[in-house]
C-alpha cells in the first residue's frame, strides 16, 4: 500500500481552511490523515481534471468535496473541491 509522506496545501486552500470553525478544521484534519494512509480513496475525475481525485465526506451534516492529487509520495490538496456539494451544483 502506498502512503503519502508529506502534504502540500495550495495558498488558496490554506486561506479557505482558516475560515473554517475549529470543529470543521478538526474534521478536515481527520479526513486528510485518512487520505495520507490511503491516497486512492477518492474518485478519479475525468477529462480536463483527470489529474485530480475527489474525496466526499460529511462536514456538519453537509456533503463536502475535497479535491487532491497524489504525486511521488506527496499529497497535494487543491482548493477547488473543498466546498459544499450545494455550492458546486448551483
Amino acid at each position: 500500500m502506498v502512503k503519502a509522506l508529506s502534504v502540500v496545501q495550495t495558498p488558496s486552500f490554506k486561506k479557505t481552511v482558516k475560515t473554517l470553525k475549529p470543529n470543521q478544521q478538526q474534521g478536515l484534519d481527520t479526513v486528510i490523515k485518512k487520505l495520507m494512509t490511503q491516497p486512492t480513496l477518492g474518485e478519479p475525475k475525468k477529462s480536463d481534471l483527470a489529474f485530480m481525485r475527489v474525496y466526499k465526506f460529511k462536514m456538519n451534516n453537509q456533503l463536502t468535496l475535497l479535491g487532491y492529487r497524489f504525486d511521488d509520495g506527496c499529497l497535494v490538496l487543491e482548493l477547488i473541491a473543498l466546498r459544499g456539494a450545494r455550492k458546486l451544483l448551483s
